[in-house]
């Protein structure tokens, strides 16, 4: 039987509107940077790069200094509208450029030549994989060393310079070597619109010699930076709504389900609007929490197959025709390929293209004006929403905490729960709290961010720190457990030195325990760290920062008062123990599931 899984290729994101996102659907127009030229003195390439990063949305850029970039980064701090965010490693300004561009719409970090830009790799390879447009920026060589056959510091000892953007090239759509004046307006600009219009990170090196140099290309008022809209081919829209409405019209209980790709085309609102005038019951895929708004009234939960809200999946794999927008299916998506999917029951709707069911694709159908269209000529039909109601069965509460007792993770949660509002916003780390976040309600307003494609332990410090510079207003909670933290503690130094006020509750279970689930090791087990005097430390009396322990759950409530009260303006780091085999039952049923995809044997020859 042929189903969905493994068929589908990633479709390539577009940008399609002139302006640029601002996180979560929304679109925000250029800036109007004039007022900052007056005080920029002269139209030099490193006051053209700031500009340019200004012009696009960026305010802040995360960075770590090095011999090859300190002129470059002069130049950036120079510009009144930019900030310079110094980071404690370039993983996780890498981190934090992603956290920042999930909710501005764009990102950059800046790092020096080779060993900076190898330790960012990995954070720009996870911002490529959830697409987000990140300026990778990197001090490069001096232009009169390329092709002299000499060997620099901080490279691997060969005269070819090349192994940095021979490792850029596959995790970014763009790559611009900047080390000459003639191209380098054109070349910048190639890059950023590259990275707008793809929403893809982006890889940019300049020579350490060319920052501080005029040229007439960088003119102090130069061009507006601008993107052409890409439009959708008129009459293939036209066949592709009209072929999907006869598909679903037909059904006799169709779903919809909303994938995290609406992020990349911006289609949020054109998503809401299709689910008001069709009726369906509506789901979303795991990395598409928080896109679209959970109050609404044929919202039935994630659809994570077997692990998703309970009755969700049940709903969904029974319809007779579901319509997915923006999905990416992988394995983690697929609770290991599990889903019960059919690919003759489905419209997969994708950036710039439409399949529905066995046939060929249309193509050159951009995502927005689809669901713009659809809406028009979709039947209503809430049968699948009425089916839910009838099967659904209200939460139940987790059994009262003993008195004094050890603390369970989902009494954890519950109290979690009661702090969100419009006014916070939710990073949840690789590992068990995707599940238990998974859960949570969001109301509306409410952030919330997790890397599910790439899924790299300690993404969240950094995101955290990103994600809460873009958004000030807002307070973010971040959930991460304790091997997590292990891997990118240090930047939360930065969040310290930037006044943040983030909640970061450290969920302490003694190890990696999604990867227990999966295949269990001594490799698994963690030491144990005294993670709060830790961060007493990191804080060292200088900036507002303060910690508490919980072991149960009466000192959980007063440490959560405390932190939304007396502690508002002030970084607050909660460690809560928890036995180590208390998990979400979400994460043992996946965890055996993707385990056995993971190991089943090689295919006969």
């Amino acid at each position: 039987m042929d189903t969905i899984l493994g068929t589908l290729d990633a479709c390539k994101p577009n940008n399609t509107n002139i302006g640029f996102p601002a996180g979560n659907g929304a679109v925000s127009t250029l800036q109007n940077t004039h007022s900052h030229h007056s005080a920029v003195p002269d139209a030099t390439l490193g006051s053209h790069v700031a500009r340019r990063l200004v012009e696009i949305g960026v305010g802040d850029v995360f960075s770590v200094p090095g011999d090859f970039n300190l002129t470059l980064l002069d130049h950036l701090i120079a510009e009144p509208g930019l900030t310079n965010i110094g980071c404690c490693n370039e993983l996780n300004a890498g981190y934090a450029a992603d956290g920042y561009a999930r909710e501005r719409g764009v990102g950059a970090c800046v790092v020096t030549f080779t060993v900076g830009g190898l330790s960012v790799i990995n954070a720009i390879a996870g911002a490529y994989s959830e697409n987000l447009p990140v300026i990778c920026i990197v001090g490069g060589p001096n232009t009169n060393d390329y092709g002299t056959n000499r060997i620099l510091h901080h490279t691997i000892g060969l005269p070819d310079f090349s192994q940095e953007l021979r490792c850029f090239q596959t995790v970014t759509c763009y790559q611009a070597v900047v080390n000459n004046l003639d191209d380098a307006h054109e070349q910048i600009d190639r890059a950023i619109s590259t990275a707008m219009k793809e929403s893809k990170p982006v890889y940019i090196s300049i020579s350490c010699n060319l920052p501080g140099i005029s040229h007439p290309t960088f003119a102090r008022d130069p061009i507006p930076f601008s993107l052409s809209p890409r439009l959708s081919n008129k009459r293939g829209l036209e066949v592709a709504v009209d072929a999907a409405a006869a598909f679903l019209n037909k059904a006799v209980k169709p779903v919809i389900v909303g994938g995290p790709k609406l992020r990349v085309s911006k289609a949020c609102s054109e998503f809401v609007e299709l689910v008001n005038a069709s009726g369906y019951a509506m789901a979303v895929m795991p990395s598409a929490k928080g896109l679209v708004p959970e109050q609404h009234p044929h919202f039935i939960g994630t659809y994570w197959g077997a692990v998703g809200t309970a009755f969700c999946g049940e709903i969904v794999e029974s319809a007779d025709a579901y319509i997915f927008v923006g999905p990416i299916f992988n394995d983690y998506s697929s609770v290991g390929y599990s889903l019960l999917l059919k690919k003759e029951k489905a419209i997969i709707v994708q950036p710039d293209r439409v399949i529905i069911a066995n046939c060929p694709a249309f193509g050159c159908v951009l995502m927005k004006d689809f669901l713009r269209e659809l809406a028009k000529k979709i039947e209503k039909n809430t049968t699948a929403h009425e089916n839910y109601k009838r099967i659904y069965v209200p939460d139940g509460f987790p059994l009262k905490n003993e008195s004094n007792g050890p603390l369970r993770v989902n009494v954890l949660f519950q109290h979690i729960q009661k702090m969100l509002s419009g006014e916070t916003a939710v990073i949840a780390e690789t590992g068990d709290s995707w599940f238990n976040c998974q859960k949570l309600k969001l109301p509306e307003g409410c952030g919330y961010e997790f890397q599910m494609q790439y899924g790299s332990i300690g993404w969240s410090v950094g995101a955290t720190l990103g994600y809460a510079q873009s958004v000030p207003k807002k307070r973010v909670i971040a959930c991460i457990g304790d091997g997590s933290f292990q891997v990118t503690a240090q930047d939360v130094s930065t969040m310290i030195r930037c006044g943040q006020k983030t909640i970061i509750f450290l969920i302490n279970n003694g190890g990696y325990t999604i990867e227990v689930e999966i295949h269990d090791g001594p490799y698994n087990v963690i030491k144990n760290w005294n993670y709060t005097g830790l961060v007493d430390a990191i804080c060292n009396g200088e900036g507002k920062c303060w910690t508490a322990k919980v072991y149960c759950e009466e000192e959980l409530i007063e440490a959560i008062e405390k932190a939304i009260s007396e502690k508002k303006d002030c970084l607050c780091f909660i460690e809560v123990i928890v036995h180590k085999d208390d998990t979400s039952k979400e994460l043992l049923e996946w965890g055996s599931r993707v385990s056995s995809a993971n190991s089943r044997p090689p295919n006969s020859q």
